[in-house]
Parts: structure tokens; sequence; C-alpha cells
């Protein structure tokens, strides 16, 4: 784990986008290493309804991915976050997972939550 505090060089700290870090840390270690990025949430995974924690999707690849965003089933903050993951896929991390924090080791074992792919 790691907080995503960044500053502007003048002395203000900023709280930077913790996805977009988390997936840069995952590119660079990508190089040397498996590495299999979790993000871990307040939610059971991505959801088809947002508001229905039952309703994750369990796997996603990019073009199921893009017809979600012009249905406008994915928006908000969820679009960054999937933007990420799949730039982490790109650039070598092997395997993304979207989940609730509190299902840790169901996610790692691919149990739970929402597994974003580039199939």
């Amino acid at each position: 784990m790691f907080a995503p505090i960044t500053h502007d060089q003048q002395g203000q700290l900023l709280n930077t986008n913790a996805d977009t870090i988390a997936q840069e840390i995952a590119k660079g270690m990508s190089n040397l290493y498996d590495v299999e990025l979790i993000y871990a949430f307040e939610k059971s995974g991505v959801l088809l309804n947002a508001d229905d924690d039952s309703s994750v999707i369990p796997e996603i690849n990019p073009s199921y991915y893009q017809e979600l965003k012009e249905k406008k089933k994915i928006f908000a903050g969820m679009i960054p976050k999937l933007d990420n993951a799949f730039a982490a896929l790109k650039s070598g991390v092997k395997k993304v997972i979207v989940g609730r924090a509190e299902n840790l080791n169901q996610l790692t074992e691919g149990k739970s939550g929402t597994a974003i792919i580039n199939e």
C-alpha cells in the first residue's frame, strides 16, 4: 500500500489519482516481476448497475468496456480506473482485478471482483 501524495514543487501537497499512481508503479515493476494489480475500493467490482452491488461484471475486455461506456453503464470515476487498468495490461502487468478491499484474499484468488483482460 502507498499514499498517492505528490507536490507542486512549491510546497503544496496534492492528492493525486491513486489509480494512476498504482498503474505507473505496476508498469515499472513489470519489467522485473510478474505483477498483478488490484484496485481495491468500496464496491464489489465493476457493476453493471451502479446502485446494485450484486451486479458485478466478472470480466471486462476492451470491446465490452467500450460498449459499456457507450451505453453509459460505466461512468464517472470508474472510467479512469478502467483506463488505467487497460494501460497497465498493455505495459506488461499480468493481471488486473477490481473489487472490494475487504475481499482482498478472494480478489487475489480470482473468486471475487472483476477481472480486466486484454482479449
